[in-house]
Order: C-alpha cells, then sequence, then structure tokens
C-alpha cells in the first residue's frame, strides 16, 4: 500500500481550517522560511480538497523536520513566579466541560507498551511513588490564548527509565480515557520539563485538567498535552494523533 493511500484524509471545519493556515504561517515565519510554500497555500481554493490536502501535509512535514532540527533537549521553557499563575485556569479539550470523563480511580491502571522492557501496567500510587517535579510553567493553545499554571509529576525520562524504554526510538504515543490520543517525539519525552503531571495548583489533578494523569510539556503547544492518559507506547512508527491526523502541525513546539 503506497504512503499516499495510507495518508488519512484531511476534514477540517471552516473554523479549524483558518487556524491551521494560521499555524503555519506562523511556523514558517519563525523558522526563517520563504512565504513561498504560503504563497502556494492562498493561491488554492480551500474547496479543492486533494490539492489543498496535498501542499497542507507537506508543509506540516517540513514543518516538523525543520522543529525538529531546531530543537534543543536541555533549553528551558520560561518560568514564572506563583503571582504570576492564572486564576481561574482555562478548561480546553475537543469536547465541552461537561463531558469530562468519570474515571474509576480505585482501578486505574497505567498500561506500558512498545519498545519496552517491562510491560507492566501501574497504578495511581506506584507513580505517586516516583521522583516528582514541580513548574510554574504557560500553556499556550493554538486557538490564541495561553494560561499560567503550576504542575508537579514524574519526568517522563524518568518513567521511561524505568519501564527499561528503548530511548533511541523515535515516539512515545498517549492513549486516553476521553478518546483522545496523541503523540511526541523521543527527544521531547527527555526533555527534563516534560512530566506526567499528577498535580496541579498544589492539589491532586483535577478533572477537568486531566486526572489522574496528563502529560505537561511547556515546549509544546497545548494540545499536544494529553490529558486523562490511560496507556504510553513507544515506537518507530509515527502513531499521529486525534488533531494531528486532521492537518494540524504534529511537531507543534513553541
Amino acid at each position: 500500500m503506497s504512503d499516499k493511500s495510507r495518508r488519512p484524509k484531511i476534514i477540517l471545519e471552516p473554523d479549524q481550517r483558518k487556524q491551521l493556515v494560521n499555524i503555519q504561517r506562523r511556523l514558517l515565519l519563525r523558522s526563517g522560511l520563504t512565504l513561498g510554500a504560503v504563497s502556494m497555500l492562498t493561491g488554492c481554493n480551500l474547496q479543492d480538497g486533494d490539492e489543498v490536502d496535498k501542499v497542507l501535509w507537506a508543509m506540516s512535514r517540513w514543518n516538523d523536520r525543520v522543529q525538529g532540527w531546531l530543537f534543543s533537549g536541555q533549553k528551558l521553557a520560561q518560568t514564572y513566579r506563583a503571582d504570576q499563575i492564572t486564576t481561574p485556569f482555562r478548561f480546553n479539550a475537543y469536547y465541552p466541560e461537561y463531558n469530562v470523563p468519570e474515571i474509576d480511580i480505585p482501578n486505574y491502571r497505567l498500561e506500558v507498551s512498545g519498545l519496552v522492557q517491562k510491560k507492566a501496567s501501574w497504578t495511581l500510587e506506584q507513580l505517586q511513588r516516583l521522583p516528582q517535579e514541580s513548574q510554574i510553567t504557560r500553556l499556550i493553545c493554538i486557538e490564541g490564548w495561553s494560561a499560567i499554571g503550576q504542575w508537579k509529576g514524574v519526568p517522563l525520562k524518568t518513567f521511561l527509565q524505568h519501564v527499561g524504554a528503548d530511548l533511541t526510538a523515535k515516539y512515545v504515543g498517549f492513549k486516553c480515557d476521553d478518546r483522545y490520543y496523541s503523540s511526541i517525539d523521543m527527544a521531547t519525552a527527555l526533555h527534563p520539563q516534560t512530566i506526567l503531571a499528577l498535580d496541579f495548583g498544589g492539589k491532586p489533578l483535577p478533572p477537568d485538567f486531566g486526572y489522574p494523569l496528563r502529560l505537561r510539556m511547556p515546549t509544546k503547544l497545548g494540545f499536544k498535552n494529553a490529558k486523562h492518559i490511560g496507556a504510553i507506547f513507544v515506537t518507530n512508527e509515527n502513531p499521529g494523533g486525534y488533531w494531528e491526523d486532521q492537518g494540524y502541525n504534529w511537531y507543534s513546539g513553541i
């Protein structure tokens, strides 16, 4: 089967198309690229599905490569003081707030699979016993807003080391209990500010913000920070993501 036949068809609402074009333009400008690719896009009729798909996917793949080249595994995102925390912190998801999933905490198990030596599932108590890191960082949403929050949790690098993950693999994927899914590159997974958050604002992670476990990465746009994580896997095949498979830039660094 060819790559073209395997590639999912992009089906976007008008507002999503506008957001996608805007974010691609910002990423191109930030990466120091020419506006040639953008002019190709703006010259297309947004109703010409196949042609627009080709341009958008080509731009997205190019942006992924450029951002991967520019990413520094040790450069830290900006941190903030406690008095700069955004109150109230904003809810965001692909569904309304009243559809936040109910998690059976006593029976919660984090599944582990893929290129790891230890595939046993983890309880919430086991995760809480791992070393924890705290950060006050800004979450930046693709919709144009941002908010500063305080997060505490297990560095993803620490967790991957505990399960014997192949740290030379390309991707870490996440499956969530709200039917969301996403993935990140291994370099981002090993970044010191990438954590599996268990607490928010000094308290256990609340339902609206992804309890009992969410990904927190100040180096990525908000939609990459998967919530209600139920499974983690390591792979050399790009697993895509909920929004990424609809055309959003996969890397989405900031």
